[in-house]
């Protein structure tokens, strides 16, 4: 039997990972978004490099920070 998963634990935003979200990738498109406008991505400690190099090669990489840290 599943378990469903705790809607009050974050969980990691790379596809297919169920894994405790431990970062905040803070994000936006500035051909869509206006400058203060942040999206955000979480991620755990593994998919935390591999998802901000996603969103830097394209500039959208804002802020990496720990989830605690994160006053969004």
């Amino acid at each position: 039997m599943l378990i469903p998963p705790d809607p009050d634990v974050p969980v990691c935003s790379a596809k297919g990972c169920s894994a405790e979200a431990e970062w905040v990738l803070a994000w936006n498109n500035p051909k869509l978004h206006t400058p203060e406008r942040r999206k955000t991505w979480l991620a755990c400690e593994d998919h935390r490099e591999y998802l901000s190099k996603f969103l830097g090669v394209r500039g959208f990489l804002r802020d990496v920070v720990r989830l605690e840290e994160w006053g969004g």
